[in-house]
C-alpha cells in the first residue's frame, strides 16, 4: 500500500498538468511583481511576491519536477540530451538564485574625489540592538541583528522576545513611516521649538530649532535660547522673540515689503514673516515658537530613497514599557538611540549594514558628461579609480556596461553626489550565485 500511494505521490508530482501549473502560476507572480514594483518599490514587491513563502515553494516544486523529470524519462541517455540540457539549465538557474538570495550580499559604496574606501552599505536594512545589564557581578551585553523588510503597505508586524540572565525583554513593532519627515506636535510639557525656513543651497528647507541647542545649516550657526559666540542667536523667552547676528544684514517683511537692517552683534526684535539675509543664508520664521515634541509624518513617496525613514518600536522590560523612534534608510547607518527600561539598557539602530572589501578603491576622478545646452540632465557618467590590494595597484574605469570584476566583486556605476565631485559605485558579492546562474543561461 505505501509504494502504491508514493507511485501516486509521485506520479502527480512529475506530471506535465503540475509543471504547467507551476509555469503559470510563476508567470503571474512575475507579472504581479513587476505591477506592484512599479507601484510602490521594490522592497514592497519583495515582501508581497519575491520573498514570500509561496514564491519560494513555486521554485522548491521546480526544482524538485526537473530533477525528477530526469530520472523518470530517462534524459541522461545520448537521444535525449538536448531536453537534458534544458532541464539542466533551469537547475542551475535555481541553484544560483538560491545562493544570490541566501549567501550573497550587495550594497552601495559611494567615494569622493581624492579619497579611499574598503567599505560599502548593504542594499539591506538591519534592525540592530544591545542589551546591556548586570550578570553575576559584571556589566554584559547580548546583541541582536535582524535582516528587515517594511513598506507602508504591508503587514510589518515583527517581535524580538528574550532574556538577559533572568529578566525578560520584548521588543515589538509599532509604526513604520516612509519617507520620514519631522513636525513638531504641540504638548504644553514639551520643549519650545521654532520653526525656520531657509533656502540655503539653492532649495527650501524646513527646520525646527531646538531650545538649548545649537544647529549648523550650511555652514551657519543658529541657536536657540542659549547664547554662542558666532552664532545667530535668537531667543524667545522674553516678552517678545529677538535676534543677534555675529555679522551684518538685512531683512523685508512679506506683508507690506517693509526693509530694515540687522546690525552686528546688536540684539534686535525678530520680525515674525520677514525674509532674513544673513551670512549668505536666506531664512524665515513663519510661526511662533511652541512647546511641544517631535512627530514624524510620511512623505509618501515611495520612490524617494534620499529621505530617512522612521520605525517606531515599543520596548517592555521588567513592568515598563517605552516608545522609541529610529531614523535609518538604505545605504547609510542608522542614528543610535538609547534607552533604559527596567534594569535593562537597550541601544538600537536601524539602517544599513557595513561591510568591508579586502581591497581598497580610490576615486581620482569622476566624470559628468551633459546634454548639449542643459543644466541637469546627463547623457553619461563615469569613474576613473585606482584599485589598491597591498603591493598591487591598477587603474580602472568604470562606466555603464563597463563592470569592475575584482577577487569576486563588481563594481557598476549607480549614481553620484549633486556636485558631482562625487560617485556611488553599486557593489555586488556573488560570485559563485553569478556564475552558477550564467551557466544556467549559457
Amino acid at each position: 500500500m505505501d509504494k502504491k500511494i508514493i507511485s501516486v505521490l509521485g506520479s502527480i508530482l512529475f506530471s506535465t498538468r503540475l509543471m504547467a501549473l507551476l509555469f503559470v502560476s510563476f508567470s503571474v507572480a512575475m507579472a504581479a511583481g513587476t505591477f506592484i514594483e512599479s507601484k510602490y518599490n521594490t522592497d514592497t514587491a519583495r515582501i508581497m511576491v519575491y520573498n514570500a513563502w509561496w514564491f519560494e515553494a513555486i521554485m522548491f516544486f521546480f526544482m524538485i519536477n526537473f530533477i525528477g523529470n530526469i530520472k523518470r524519462y530517462q534524459l541522461y541517455k545520448k537521444e535525449k540530451w538536448a531536453t537534458l540540457t534544458l532541464h539542466l539549465s533551469f537547475i542551475f538557474i535555481l541553484v544560483g538564485a538560491f545562493i544570490t538570495r541566501y549567501i550573497s550580499h550587495e550594497g552601495m559604496m559611494p567615494i569622493r574625489e581624492g579619497e579611499s574606501s574598503n567599505e560599502f552599505f548593504s542594499d539591506k536594512t538591519f534592525l540592530s540592538v544591545f542589551v546591556d545589564g548586570e550578570y553575576q557581578g559584571e556589566m554584559k551585553r547580548k546583541t541582536h541583528e535582524d535582516p528587515l523588510l517594511l513598506s507602508p503597505a504591508t503587514n510589518n508586524d515583527f517581535a524580538i522576545k528574550s532574556k538577559f540572565d533572568q529578566t525578560e525583554y520584548k521588543i515589538e513593532y509599532k509604526d513604520f513611516i516612509m519617507g520620514a519627515t519631522e513636525k513638531i506636535v504641540e504638548d504644553k510639557n514639551g520643549i519650545t521649538y521654532f520653526k525656520m525656513v531657509e533656502s540655503g543651497g539653492g532649495g527650501r528647507h524646513d527646520h525646527f530649532l531646538k531650545s538649548g541647542e545649537v544647529e549648523n545649516f550650511h555652514n551657519v550657526l543658529f541657536s536657540l535660547n542659549k547664547f554662542v559666540q558666532g552664532a545667530i542667536n535668537i531667543n524667545t523667552e522674553g516678552e517678545f522673540p529677538t535676534i543677534q547676528a555675529p555679522f551684518e544684514g538685512d531683512f523685508m517683511r512679506m506683508s507690506d515689503q517693509l526693509k530694515g537692517k540687522v546690525e552686528m552683534n546688536a540684539v534686535q526684535p525678530l520680525m515674525m514673516r520677514s525674509l532674513y539675509n544673513l551670512g549668505g543664508t536666506q531664512f524665515v520664521f513663519p510661526d511662533p515658537p511652541m512647546k511641544g515634541r517631535v512627530d514624524y509624518v510620511s512623505n509618501g513617496d515611495y520612490k524617494d530613497k534620499g529621505t530617512d525613514d522612521a520605525l517606531v518600536l515599543k520596548v517592555s522590560s521588567g513592568g515598563e514599557e517605552k516608545e522609541i523612534t529610529l531614523l535609518g534608510s538604505k545605504g547609510k547607518m542608522g542614528v543610535p538611540q538609547t534607552i533604559k527600561v527596567g534594569d535593562l539598557e537597550f541601544t538600537l539602530f536601524y539602517g544599513s549594514k557595513i561591510y568591508q572589501t579586502p581591497f581598497s578603491i580610490k576615486l581620482n576622478d569622476f566624470i559628468a558628461a551633459k546634454y548639449p545646452g542643459t543644466e541637469k540632465s546627463y547623457s553619461s557618467f563615469e569613474s576613473k579609480v585606482e584599485v589598491t590590494d597591498g603591493a598591487e595597484k591598477f587603474d580602472y574605469h568604470i562606466y555603464m556596461n563597463h563592470v569592475l570584476d575584482y577577487r569576486g566583486y563588481r563594481f557598476f556605476q549607480a549614481n553620484f553626489d549633486e556636485d558631482e565631485k562625487g560617485t556611488v559605485l553599486s557593489v555586488n558579492h556573488d560570485f559563485w550565485g553569478t556564475w552558477i546562474t550564467y551557466i544556467g543561461y549559457f
